[in-house]
């Protein structure tokens, strides 16, 4: 490649020199046939001015003064032929001698007639610039003057102009050789020394790479202006237009992800939620010889593993339930057979009628308040797993949760997560602890309201318990663990159009509202 471009640019820079000379030729040459011109025609004007001139023509120059008279007048100013004659063209000057008395050869008629004749003829002398001036003695035309420079004094006139035309062409010549080996030398350093044919292969291969992998790529430069994206990226950022050389902060994503995206950090694995999407990022820097060119991101969509997460988390903690229960429920039945084995039958039936009234209260409220099968299973394990953990689920008797809200799997990662979340509050504090959970149909919707008597959530950090990764709890978990649930609660409302808010402390209460949307397939 960086041959072919030398070729192509020494055939264009010496075509551009020979034209150039060429056209400076021909303007040289136009140069000496107007400089020759004027000078005859200046001669001649200047030799017909001369009395002495008018009067001997007029005379017929009877003494001869003429001849001499012309031949200073040639020497002196460096033509060739001075020639006075009368107005019928018989010579009474000319450099030969022997053509004095003889006609003039050349065409005079304009300058008898009072005109000037300028012209290229070949006479006595060979070919010549010549100029024809009439001689008047007042209005009257009584001689005639020619001046003339020939040819082969013009061709070396213009052949001292050759020279520094010439010397300029060489030098534009090495130069352009200098400039072409430069940007030879440049071609080949910018392109590895690759030829032509392998970078074609080269692109053609990076870019079905590029567009087929599964997974999203941004190359963004140091200046944090996006470089490259494929298919994916675009895909996964909701980016629906080319944002090559975009700024990050201009394509309209979320500010903890153009800050990861700009930033000159290295991620690993950072989960962002944005456009309904749960993303998995990571960011390396790209170097090449100690020249830092920006960075690489890689996007992964994660939206789905989390939804399974999350339905898998609530099947975990209906198990847990279960399991709480069962444990709970072999200890009343060891309970109740120990108070008969002491004689103390009525105790065991209070006891256990106590017991079940106080599980079918519950069962009744949430079976009879929620339409959703899956929200009353999770609703109840989640108050066995409060109960076994020393919190009071309180849910409202007026619960009410229509069928058609939204899909079983968002019902479970709203609800779900809001009452982890108030759980995990008050778990550990001292005092009262208790989540209080009710809902209520408003007709074109439902409002949820998950409150609870834990240290509550500060207005500072209200925006910042919904990003993904903040987290007021310790993690004490592996990395990434916390700071989540919130933010796919805010993330699923919003996908689903409603709205969120969280009110201050003491305690925190969340309040949700969800339109209801008829025909939901859960």
């Amino acid at each position: 490649m960086a041959g072919q471009t030398a070729l192509l640019v020494v055939a264009l820079v010496f075509g551009v020199i020979a034209a150039g000379l060429g056209a400076a030729y021909l303007q040289a040459r136009q140069a000496v046939t107007d400089q020759s011109t004027a000078q005859v025609l200046a001669v001649a004007q200047s030799v017909t001015a001369e009395p002495e001139v008018v009067d001997a023509v007029r005379d017929g120059d009877p003494d001869g003064v003429l001849q001499p008279l012309a031949e200073g007048v040639r020497r002196s100013t460096g033509t060739d032929f001075v020639v006075v004659m009368s107005p019928s063209g018989i010579r009474y000057s000319h450099p030969n001698p022997d053509q004095v008395g003889k006609q003039f050869v050349g065409h005079i008629a304009a300058a008898r007639a009072g005109g000037e004749v300028v012209e290229d003829y070949t006479g006595t002398l060979g070919p010549s610039r010549r100029a024809v001036v009439p001689v008047r003695d007042g209005a009257r035309v009584v001689g005639l003057v020619a001046v003339g420079i020939g040819k082969q004094a013009a061709d070396e006139r213009l052949a001292r102009e050759l020279p520094p035309l010439l010397v300029a062409g060489v030098v534009a010549g090495l130069l352009a050789a200098v400039g072409t080996t430069l940007i030879t030398r440049r071609v080949r350093h910018q392109t590895r020394g690759l030829r032509a044919a392998e970078l074609q292969a080269m692109h053609d291969h990076h870019d079905a790479v590029l567009h087929s992998v599964t997974e999203g790529l941004v190359l963004v430069d140091p200046g944090g202006r996006v470089r490259l994206a494929n298919d994916e990226a675009r895909r996964l950022l909701g980016l629906r237009e080319d944002p090559t050389g975009r700024d990050v902060g201009e394509l309209g994503l979320a500010p903890p992800l153009v800050a990861a995206m700009a930033d000159p950090d290295v991620r690993e694995d950072d989960l962002h939620v944005t456009g309904g999407r749960v993303l998995v990022l990571n960011k390396a820097r790209a170097r090449r010889d100690g020249e830092d060119l920006g960075a690489v991101v890689t996007v992964r969509d994660r939206t789905d593993l989390e939804e399974l997460t999350g339905e898998l988390g609530a099947a975990r903690g209906l198990a847990e339930a279960l399991r709480s229960q069962a444990h709970e429920s072999g200890n009343r039945l060891h309970t109740m057979v120990s108070l008969i084995e002491l004689g103390h039958p009525d105790r065991a039936v209070e006891f256990a009628t106590d017991e079940l009234e106080r599980a079918q209260r519950l069962t009744d409220v949430v079976v009879t308040g929620v339409e959703d099968p899956t929200l009353s299973a999770l609703l109840l394990g989640k108050a066995a797993e409060a109960h076994e953990r020393g919190v009071e689920l309180v849910v409202d008797p007026g619960l009410r949760w229509p069928a058609d809200v939204a899909p079983a799997r968002d019902v479970v990662t709203v609800v779900g997560n809001l009452v982890d979340n108030a759980i995990d509050a008050v778990t550990g504090v001292e005092g009262v602890r208790r989540v209080t959970l009710g809902a209520h149909d408003l007709g074109d919707g439902v409002e949820l309201v998950v409150a609870d008597t834990g240290p509550g959530i500060p207005s500072a950090l209200r925006e910042r318990v919904l990003e993904r990764g903040f987290s007021t709890k310790s993690v004490d978990g592996p990395a990434g663990s916390r700071g989540i649930g919130l933010a796919l609660v805010a993330d699923t409302v919003q996908r689903l159009g409603g709205t969120l808010r969280i009110d201050e402390p003491p305690g925190a209460t969340v309040t949700v509202r969800l339109p209801v949307r008829a025909g939901v397939d859960g």
